[in-house]
């Protein structure tokens, strides 16, 4: 009798994660599927499309959407495409993320290993800008860069999600190294080791999880900014989410869906990557030093 109601025990565990698992794969699909017409559009002529028929994969199978709007898509005034204005988002990102991502840890590490006075007051003031809406710094910001000479410039774009970026970079590495044993610190000062010397040889080394999870979260907010990007961007430093709107808005006529699609694509490709890539230590990352031991 015992093996029997063990027996049922497992097969009703196995039904119960089947269920769960087919519940999952619908929800799959589901959000995926947005992803699927875009893919299949953008590889089909625009007569399809305009025949309908979506949802069917491509009679006819076409790259020169893709080519379209990297590269001839009318955008504005200027037949350039997309790849210059993806060049600016690289151009952007790259310094931005890296800058705040080091300044982060500086002060990550300050806050918690070299305490002073008013320390909490500080990192209060960085905590409070991190939930200030985009909105209210626009005209300030505007004011800021003209004063500084980087008004609609990449340089400007980068000051600005710099700016915008450190109060999370912080927030991240001072959460992580308030676990971090400060006797190794004091050890290192014993040893006579410097601010610079403790924050290179000791905390940045074991800084790994947590500067993954920064790095993806700053990538993808600055990457997907739109805001920023069309308020403080000339049309030659526009980045690739201003320019995307750019080319669809810029239609006239037939819309061209398959190029719009195909820029879309182009548009979340990166950020796609990140997380398919990184995807993995970013949820580490986060459960890193969230307990002690």
């Amino acid at each position: 009798m015992a093996s029997n109601a063990s027996a049922n025990v497992v097969r009703t565990g196995a039904g119960s994660r089947y269920v769960i698992y087919a519940i999952l794969t619908l929800f799959c699909l589901y959000y995926l599927l947005p992803l699927y017409v875009m893919a299949v559009n953008s590889l089909k002529p625009l007569s399809e499309i305009q025949a309908g028929g979506m949802m069917a994969l491509p009679s006819q199978w076409t790259i020169a959407p893709w080519q379209s709007a990297w590269s001839t898509a009318q955008i504005g005034v200027d037949a350039t495409g997309l790849r210059p204005y993806f060049l600016n988002s690289i151009l952007m990102v790259v310094p931005a993320v890296a800058i705040s991502t080091v300044l982060g840890a500086l002060n990550g590490y300050v806050l918690t290993k070299w305490r002073f006075r008013g320390d909490t007051i500080v990192f209060g003031l960085l905590l409070f800008g991190c939930f200030i809406p985009f909105q209210m710094v626009l005209i300030p910001m505007a004011r800021m860069l003209g004063l500084m000479g980087i008004a609609g410039t990449v340089p400007g774009l980068i000051f600005v999600h710099l700016v915008y970026g450190i109060g999370f970079s912080t927030l991240y590495f001072r959460n992580y190294y308030q676990q971090f044993p400060t006797e190794l610190v004091r050890a290192a000062m014993i040893d006579g080791a410097g601010f610079f010397m403790i924050f290179r040889r000791i905390m940045l080394p074991s800084s790994g999880p947590i500067a993954v999870v920064c790095i993806i979260w700053q990538f993808t907010n600055i990457w997907n900014d739109f805001l920023f990007g069309a308020s403080f961007s000339d049309f030659d430093s526009q980045p690739m989410t201003v320019a995307l709107n750019n080319l669809v808005q810029s239609s006239t006529g037939v819309k061209e869906y398959n190029v719009h699609f195909a820029g879309a694509i182009m548009a979340a490709l990166p950020t796609l990557l990140v997380y398919i890539v990184a995807g993995r230590y970013f949820v580490r990352g986060l459960m890193a030093g969230s307990v002690k031991g």
